[in-house]
This record gives C-alpha cells, structure tokens and sequence, in this order.
C-alpha cells in the first residue's frame, strides 16, 4: 500500500476546500479530529479492516462510535474513504486538513523548548518575532529540557530554529574536527 500521507493527500484537499467553501472549517476540524483519535485504538482498525462488515456498515459505526454528528457530506466523505478501503489513513488525513487549515488561516504552531521556563514577557516577545518573521499568526507551546543549558530551540512545522548552547556546542565541535 502506498505511504498513508501519500493516500490521505488528495482526501484531506478535497475535505478542506468543501469545508472551506461551506463555511464548516470548525466542524469539519472536529470531525476529523475526533475520528483520528478513535482510529488509533486496536479494536477500531479491527473494525475498519473488517471484511465481514459492509462499507455502510463500517461508517455507521465509526460515526456512532466517535459520537460524531456526520451531516449528509461528511457521511458522503467517510462513503467514499471506506469504499476505496482508505478508512486507516484517516489520522493522516485530519493531519494534513489540519496542515491546510493552518495555512490557510496563516497560522502556525511553534513549540518552544529551552532550558528554563519562560516567564509571560519573554513568551510574548518570540511571539512578536516569530510573528514578524513568519508572518503568522502565532500559537505557542513551551517545554523545559534541561539538557539544553541554555537558549531555545523553536519548531514551526518543518522549520527548526537551533538556538540552544548545546546546538552552537554541537555546530563547533563539527567546525573544530572538521
């Protein structure tokens, strides 16, 4: 079988441009959410790789199931992800409609980690940078590693920003023995 992301690609556009166009970018991000969720427990792949159970079958389930309100296109969506045998890729699927989401809201998540924890005034200040920089709307998670003994490493999707003394200790240490 294909790579999951390569198969929930052209799932995940088609869902984020119906939601976009319908104004149902929220429930939508929900949905997939909640279904991603319940996908990654062992009885429901059981259930979605179940060839005893009808397609119809299936979907009836994983909507009741995921406690879901499926409106007339997103039980038309799970049809469709079930029919073509694609229901395991629909964590894969909530996470690029999410990738797309972001986007197209231009937002992005950063995850902080440094040192110590920062306090609130220095929170702020990487959100105005980052927020300059990237030109985002920024959302900001922290973490504390104290292996890092001090500076930060920002993640910004695919972005890694190594501002730590033990990322500048690596990088000299690779410069010094090279």
């Amino acid at each position: 079988m294909a790579e999951l992301s390569t198969v929930a690609r052209p799932y995940a556009k088609a869902a984020f441009e119906y939601a976009r166009d319908h104004q149902a970018l929220d429930a939508w991000s929900e949905m997939l959410g909640t279904l991603r969720q319940i996908m990654v427990s062992r009885d429901v792949q059981a259930l979605v790789a179940s060839p005893k159970l009808t397609t119809e079958r299936k979907v009836a389930l994983l909507v009741e199931v995921a406690e879901i309100q499926a409106d007339d296109a997103s039980r038309r969506f799970l049809d469709e992800l079930a029919g073509q045998r694609r229901l395991p890729a629909l964590g894969a699927i909530a996470d690029q409609f999410e990738r797309l989401r972001a986007e197209h809201e231009k937002r992005v998540d950063v995850t902080v980690v440094s040192a110590f924890e920062l306090d609130e005034k220095q929170q702020q200040k990487l959100v105005g940078a980052l927020k300059k920089r990237l030109n985002r709307e920024i959302s900001i998670t922290t973490q504390v590693d104290p292996m890092l003994l001090g500076g930060v490493i920002l993640r910004a999707g695919d972005t890694v920003i190594d501002g730590s003394v033990r990322g500048r200790l690596n990088r000299l240490t690779e410069a010094l023995s090279a």
